[in-house]
């Protein structure tokens, strides 16, 4: 494996940017009252789970939608309990959410319609009576025309007048969408820019993801427990690395198929494959101080079967150094274990110190740029006609094979096009040793290669999966 473990990268100007300069408007209120339902709703898309049990969502979740003309950002939230704050994760909620209503121009309290005024939203209501940013009072589920006429009841909020909706069937949510850009600044789309990598932060549950989002961020954005299973929603978030713009996203730990809990951790653990399926570069955490383990290497197993790009990311490297020798057996046991990835950089951090954290993006972004690159086509078959003379390839029931010419067919992964006589004679181990040519020639460090195989008259694909390299 290709290791830069000792050398530190350059220093660059790294931060996280504010998704964007857009006003912004956060969604609060208490627990399963539909915050996530409605953040789906404006932004048009499932990005946050939706689970009838309370406390589904915990961390900040951005995303960025327009409405007649009016282009804003909105932030999803945990449930607040008012000063009935209970559960294991209900102070560090409370933070997100209080930092989530720092940010905003305009907030909306969502309210349960069918459960009428509980105790709990009289307290946030109190917390949010002191703030100076307009706030609506959103009475969702009125499914009906009698709990529509009910949502007059949270005028006792102090608040204003309530909008009833029903997120869950889009009823009224013109009506809420009006009354909360019209306190905001007017503000044109921005304009499109390229992303540098799309990265997403993978790994079995409790190796340190969230805290090493935090670290790069220079900020507490996600909520960090030694409870497995903490973080739920796939959160995206940009970050500046040097000027270069990157697309960072944290990720629930993932599990084996079979040790996976139906709901809310199965709903967490799709959205983490997601995240990997549209991710340029997967950084694959490791708790280095415990060792690698089988799931370690599902995960990175997953990440190639996606064809995602690769980094491989030891973590706590202050506990690993703090005992003699065991740096170097954390090597020896990876350099074993993960052989089917040994193209894949590894960086050593500590996510808790903070300490060359750095080197994860700028190794993400080493593989991005690798990942777009293009073989001129003559040198891809000079490189072809040298590897078919130091290894001939085997036969076909008794007919030799030969391989006519590549062409590089496609990137994000890169992707090789062979012409052979018989395509389907063709053994796997053949197909991994032209990858790792093409690997040791070219270079397409930390990314998987995808090889098709395409018989000499035809343009149908033999092996449309072929191997990886």
């Amino acid at each position: 494996m290709s290791e830069d473990s000792q050398n530190q990268p350059p220093q660059v100007e790294v931060r996280a940017l504010p998704g964007n300069a857009l006003p912004t408007v956060a969604i609060v209120g208490r627990p399963n009252v539909g915050k996530s339902t409605l953040f789906n709703r404006i932004v048009r898309r499932r990005q946050a789970i939706v689970r009838g049990e309370p406390g589904t969502t915990r961390d900040r979740n951005y995303a960025t939608t327009e409405w007649r003309g009016q282009h804003f950002s909105v932030i999803d939230t945990g449930g607040l309990l008012g000063e009935q704050l209970t559960g294991p994760f209900a102070d560090s909620v409370a933070e997100q959410v209080q930092q989530a209503v720092s940010e905003a121009d305009a907030i909306v309290l969502v309210v349960d319609a069918q459960a009428g005024t509980l105790p709990a939203d009289e307290d946030v209501a109190r917390l949010l009576r002191e703030v100076s940013q307009p706030v609506t009072v959103c009475a969702n589920k009125a499914d009906n025309d009698l709990l529509v006429a009910e949502a007059a009841q949270f005028f006792s909020l102090g608040l204003g007048e309530p909008v009833a909706i029903s997120a869950h069937h889009g009823r009224w949510i013109d009506d809420l969408l009006d009354r909360v850009t019209e306190s905001l600044a007017v503000a044109e789309p921005l304009e499109t820019e390229d992303v540098a990598c799309r990265l997403a932060i993978v790994g079995r549950p409790n190796v340190g993801k969230s805290s090493l989002v935090n670290a790069l961020l220079r900020d507490e954005r996600m909520i960090v427990s030694e409870v497995p299973g903490t973080t739920r929603d796939a959160v995206d978030t940009m970050l500046s690395f040097g000027g270069e713009r990157v697309s960072l996203v944290d990720t629930a730990g993932i599990r084996r198929r079979g040790r996976v809990a139906p709901g809310i951790e199965r709903a967490s653990v799709r959205r983490a494959g997601a995240a990997v399926r549209r991710a340029d570069v997967s950084a694959v955490v490791i708790d280095a101080h415990e060792g690698v383990t089988s799931q370690d290497l599902h995960v990175i197993g997953m990440a190639m079967d996606e064809g995602s790009g690769v980094v491989i990311v030891m973590n706590k490297s202050d506990l690993v150094d703090a005992e003699d020798g065991l740096r170097n057996s954390r090597e020896r046991q990876l350099a074993g274990r993960a052989r089917f990835a040994s193209w894949a950089p590894i960086v050593w951090i500590s996510a808790l110190t903070g300490d060359a954290v750095d080197s994860v993006v700028a190794a993400a972004l080493h593989v991005a740029e690798a990942r777009r690159m293009q073989v001129p086509t003559p040198r891809l078959n000079a490189m072809l006609r040298q590897a078919q003379m130091e290894r001939t390839p085997s036969t076909h029931r008794g007919k030799r094979i030969r391989f006519y010419y590549a062409v590089q067919t496609g990137s994000d992964p890169p992707t090789f096009t062979f012409f052979v006589n018989y395509p389907e004679g063709v053994h796997f181990s053949y197909e991994r040793y032209l990858m790792g040519r093409i690997r040791r020639t070219f270079g397409f460090e930390g990314t998987p290669l995808r090889c098709v195989l395409r018989g000499r008259d035809s343009e149908e694909s033999s092996n449309g999966g072929g191997a990886r390299g």
